[in-house]
């Protein structure tokens, strides 16, 4: 009888442990169901293209959509939702990637007239990957929590071929108990998810990687062209500064000289870069923040002489600044260091060339 007993005891023991067990993996399936739930996806341009089709391969179900509908279209053909708007998309998705080209497309996007916030969720989690000023990431922030959602900046680096193999590094910036949740969808599309602090520093981070990123490129750029100039062959020169001290991202990784390396801009005749109207928003950012970085390549007598010059004037504190400019004389085989003290009216003419709309690709 005790026997008897025993065993009808453990056979509800056995029983209760296996519902408990099936209780539990029914709970995992549901937070692993519940984690692939609609992703909103707006801005389908070069990064977000992408960025979109990352999330798609990790098993998140995209609601997309983009100002231009062409854009969408191969979103579309695959299954995808794509919305009218904006506001379209957050009625559909809680959490929501946003990639733009600008501070003004940014707020477009979120307080538009058929922008995000006419239909936000509660609790939704809205992540800005685009680059734009920081005090502008502050002001979307506010507008977002006044509708009971979360608002992050999560600006990119990486380019455009970092963005296709999932390697972009993101800058992170806002609620730091929500900063798990954002990593979740932002390591479909990266490799380095890194928190920086309170909304905004993301930005800051990101402009701050800008501003070196164009130093170089621009020096790569010009290093590159001399060497030619002066008789060497592109691909040893490259390899020549790689391994030597001069050897920067710009130069092993993005070289902007065509035939050096496959898979960049400058092998695809500079398609699918990085436009210098994208970087002079970084110049404007600087200039907002006490800084403007001037950059100028001069060639006087273009068999005679070559001037390359980098000016960084903080406008506030200065009025004027002194560069280095290094000359190099073809005909006499020498280089020449002169300390410059440029006027304001050279710099404002140099800077309004920066600015003057014209869009050649940099990167």
């Amino acid at each position: 009888m005790a026997a008897v007993l025993m065993l009808r005891g453990s056979a509800r023991l056995l029983y209760k442990h296996r519902k408990v067990r099936a209780a539990s993996i029914a709970m995992v399936c549901s937070r692993a169901m519940a984690s692939k739930t609609p992703v909103g996806f707006i801005g389908l341009g070069n990064m977000g293209n992408p960025m979109a089709k990352n999330l798609v391969k990790h098993g998140y179900p995209v609601v997309a959509y983009d100002v231009f509908p062409e854009a969408c279209k191969e979103f579309q053909d695959s299954g995808a939702q794509v919305m009218d708007s904006p506001a379209d998309v957050a009625e559909r998705a809680d959490r929501i990637i946003t990639m733009l080209p600008s501070s003004p497309n940014a707020v477009e996007v979120y307080t538009g007239a058929n922008g995000i916030l006419k239909k936000v969720k509660k609790g939704s989690l809205l992540i800005d990957s685009s680059t734009i000023d920081p005090a502008v990431s502050k002001e979307l922030a506010k507008a977002v929590e006044k509708m009971g959602a979360v608002f992050m900046d999560a600006p990119v680096s990486g380019g455009v071929g970092a963005a296709r193999a999932g390697n972009l590094t993101f800058m992170v910036g806002g609620v730091e108990q929500e900063f798990d949740a954002a990593k979740e969808l932002l390591t479909c599309m990266g490799s380095n998810v890194i928190y920086c602090g309170e909304v905004g520093t993301g930005q800051a981070a990101k402009i701050c990687n800008n501003m070196l990123l164009a130093i170089s490129m621009i020096g790569t750029a010009e290093a590159m062209n001399l060497g030619i100039r002066l008789g060497l062959d592109p691909k040893l020169l490259a390899k020549i500064l790689n391994m030597s001290s001069g050897r920067c991202w710009s130069s092993d990784t993005y070289n902007p000289v065509p035939g050096v390396m496959e898979g960049v801009p400058s092998a695809n005749n500079y398609q699918g870069g990085f436009g210098t109207t994208l970087m002079a928003k970084v110049y404007k950012y600087n200039h907002k923040y006490r800084t403007v970085l001037l950059f100028f390549s001069v060639r006087i007598h273009e068999k005679c002489v070559y001037v390359v010059g980098v000016v960084s004037l903080n406008i506030i504190d200065r009025l004027y600044c002194t560069t280095l400019l290094t000359v190099y004389h073809t005909s006499s085989g020498h280089w020449m260091e002169c300390n410059v003290l440029p006027s304001v009216k050279i710099l404002n003419g140099v800077w309004n060339y920066v600015h003057s709309g014209e869009d050649h690709t940099l990167l």
